[in-house]
């Protein structure tokens, strides 16, 4: 009977899956949507889902205006007619531009995960976000270690679990496929790599013993990213000068933010809509022809996962 729920609610999970595979390939943003509960994966026990979510990154959007997207439209168009580009002030906010996507872009976000209880209160886990790799591990802090068919003691509706977790992901970054970008990254021959260290710590009360119904989670997060990049044009000159490339420049930035989820569903499957917010002032970066530009804002993360909770079987 419990293999047979297994399966039946597997076959949903696998079908949003494929189709967010198939749509969302090209997403490479590093995931910040935080969908963990206090409680980790008990020992033995496996965890699979998929999030699909949207980063809404204020940075990028106000460098998007539309006198940027005209520069870039012609500057593109001269490039492609064998024109020399001039550098004016238009060429400075496309670099700007193209930073503020690369550190924090706004588009669609997706990844699928496993998890796997190690040991009585410590999982690790493994995400692939369509480019992005990230592994991470959880520690639980407070609660109980047991499951819904054999709840540890003290379990039951309102127990609150806690943790802190530490994760990794590392990612060639590149800039999103919408038209002005593209048009920027045909010019200014644009790239960057960036690495993302993220540390939330989690609180969360518990719907029914060990979360058999689900849970409601809230706590903070601490991120660190580092990032490398440079810009290598062929056709913008100063004058009569052509412009230098800028070699692979390296900056690294902090975050601090808050979430909350709800995880909702019953023993083996759940779905969690959850809710993610950032501050990161991404600090000073160089550009073409001795320029420079400041950049900070303010990301929102809205998500929905599903969750499938496969428990350890025993003889």
């Amino acid at each position: 009977m419990t293999t047979l729920l297994l399966r039946s609610s597997f076959r949903p999970l696998v079908a949003i899956a494929a189709t967010a595979a198939s749509l969302l390939a090209a997403s490479c943003t590093a995931p910040r949507a935080i969908v963990a509960t206090g409680k980790v994966t008990p020992q033995g026990e496996f965890r699979v889902g998929y999030n699909q979510g949207f980063n809404l990154a204020s940075a990028p959007i106000a460098k998007a205006t539309g006198a940027v997207k005209a520069a870039a439209s012609q500057a593109a168009s001269q490039a492609a007619s064998q024109q020399k580009v001039d550098y004016t002030d238009a060429t400075t906010q496309l670099q700007a531009a193209a930073l503020a996507y690369i550190l924090d872009p706004v588009q669609p976000t997706a990844d699928l995960n496993i998890r796997y209880g190690i040991i009585p209160r410590l999982d690790a886990g493994y995400k692939y976000a369509f480019g992005s790799h990230v592994f991470d591990a959880q520690y639980q802090l407070l609660g109980p270690t047991g499951t819904p068919e054999n709840p540890g003691r003290g379990a039951g509706t309102g127990t609150t679990y806690a943790s802190i977790g530490l994760q990794f992901a590392t990612q060639r970054a590149k800039l999103p496929s919408i038209p002005f970008l593209s048009d920027i990254n045909s010019v200014l021959n644009f790239r960057a790599n960036r690495n993302d260290l993220l540390v939330p710590l989690t609180f969360s009360q518990s719907f029914g013993p060990e979360e058999e119904i689900g849970a409601i989670s809230y706590g903070l997060v601490y991120a660190h990213s580092w990032v490398s990049y440079g810009f290598a044009p062929e056709k913008i000159y100063n004058g009569s000068v052509k412009v230098p490339e800028l070699p692979q420049q390296s900056r690294n930035f902090s975050s601090f933010g808050g979430f909350v989820n709800l995880k909702l569903g019953y023993r083996y499957f759940y779905v969690v809509p959850a809710v993610s917010v950032f501050y990161q002032n991404y600090g000073d970066y160089a550009l073409l022809n001795g320029q420079s530009t400041s950049l900070s804002g303010v990301t929102f993360v809205p998500s929905l996962g599903f969750q499938l909770r496969i428990p350890k079987f025993t003889n």
